[in-house]
């Protein structure tokens, strides 16, 4: 499923690497290794686009982006900051000083002379056409999973600017394998088309075997063919931040390819963690920087491959509110397995890809025919402040908050109960 994890080594050995799985970094260690790096680049007079996390991604981006910003301020003649929101829900003003880490005299006054915009994904004039990737070169890095061709479109801001350089933490990734370097682009700041594709092809592996892939997976590869349309130099600073907290393990600097790789090795390492033996009940205690299931749902990506047959996750969510902001397809087609969608493709080959894909997701691994219909491997339950009435329409089982004893299930030896679920992938031995 997966170029050989040989292929990663080799590109994370042209990479600039400080820190380690079983190390944690100074904030001098991290300003000085950013200042080093970005000195021995040509950038003067160059324009640079930095592509950076929404606030679903953990990662010390003020410390990092102040480094870049001390770095290249008064170097390069514009400077600008795009928010990658994928199809995410934009970021208000407040979040954004918040996320950068504004001081109290705001934007020029923390980083002077840099523009922070949101990705508008919602606005065609934001994009510009790269190209195309044919049906014959789909099928080969898909593996054969699709033959369709894909318009790749992409914030115009990168295209704008000389250099792109993204700025962002990897983690085991339920498309793609692991998060990170070119996939701030693709999805990150990318059109529809790629996004539907790429994430479409994810679920047809399906996310229980591709998440924590360490390798060039085929969603990776179908990335990466599309990021080399970009005109832009493209670099990466990516971090692998000690999970619940802003603490870095480790930062690698270099092409967006090298300094991926080199920070998946390290993830790979750090977050995930292994059981001797699958779990009755999950609880998955969701962080709030996670504000609807469309984000939140990571709390059962990350858990799915420990669960027993026939087990459960419960998404213990009491300030989510809504399945999706955006994406309101989800409450028609609800959580399905992968099959149920592809055995009635006639039904649902109109509904966005990418939306499909997310319902594969979290409902997890099962199988549909016409007889017996349809059977998930396991049961998927929301305990949120989203209503019953909705949450059982889209086809999840529901627990009302009010009626649930965290406590009780810690001393149940048939229940795991996950803190700061979202980040750190769990696997059987």
């Amino acid at each position: 499923m997966s170029q050989s994890v040989d292929v990663i080594a080799e590109l994370a050995s042209s990479a600039a690497v400080l820190g380690s799985a079983d190390h944690v970094l100074t904030d001098d260690q991290v300003r000085e290794f950013v200042r080093q790096q970005l000195a021995a680049l040509d950038l003067d007079g160059r324009s640079v686009c930095l592509v950076v996390p929404d606030g679903t991604r953990s990662s010390p981006l003020p410390l990092l982006l102040r480094a870049v910003h001390g770095a290249l301020a008064g170097r390069v003649s514009a400077l600008t900051a795009v928010i990658a929101l994928g199809t995410h829900v934009a970021m208000t003003e407040e979040a954004i000083a918040r996320h950068l880490g504004y001081d109290d005299g705001g934007l020029e006054a923390t980083y002077p002379g840099m523009t922070v915009v949101n990705h508008e994904w919602w606005r065609p004039e934001t994009f510009v056409e790269l190209g195309t990737i044919s049906a014959e070169r789909v099928s080969e890095l898909s593996d054969g999973l699709l033959s369709v061709p894909a318009r790749v479109a992409l914030n115009k801001a990168v295209v704008e600017h000389d250099v792109a350089l993204v700025i962002g933490p990897v983690f085991p990734h339920e498309v793609v394998g692991f998060s990170g370097g070119n996939k701030y682009f693709f999805p990150g700041i990318a059109g529809q088309e790629i996004i539907d594709l790429t994430h479409w092809v994810g679920a047809l592996i399906t996310s229980a075997q591709i998440i924590g892939t360490l390798g060039i997976t085929p969603v990776r590869a179908l990335i990466n063919e599309a990021a080399d349309m970009i005109p832009a130099e493209k670099l990466a600073l990516c971090v692998v931040a000690k999970s619940g907290t802003h603490d870095l393990h480790a930062v690698a600097f270099g092409s967006t390819e090298s300094a991926w790789a080199a920070a998946a090795q390290i993830s790979a390492r750090t977050h995930v963690r292994y059981l001797d033996a699958p779990v009755k009940r999950v609880v998955s205690l969701i962080p709030e920087k996670y504000e609807d299931i469309w984000t939140a749902a990571k709390g059962f990506y990350k858990l799915e491959p420990v669960v027993a047959d026939g087990g459960e996750v419960i998404l213990y969510a009491p300030h989510v509110r809504e399945i999706s902001f955006v994406h309101k397809e989800i409450y028609d087609i609800g959580y399905h397995c992968r099959d149920y969608f592809v055995s009635q493709w006639d039904r649902f080959a109109g509904v966005h890809w990418g939306v499909l894909a997310h319902s594969t997701h979290l409902r997890g691994a099962g199988t549909y025919d016409e007889v017996d219909g349809e059977r998930c491997r396991v049961q998927v339950t929301l305990c949120t402040a989203i209503p019953e009435d909705k949450v059982r329409g889209a086809n999840l089982g529901y627990l009302s908050p009010d009626d649930v004893d965290l406590a009780a299930y810690e001393a149940d030896p048939d229940t795991m109960v996950v803190p700061n679920a979202g980040e750190t992938l769990f696997r059987l031995r």
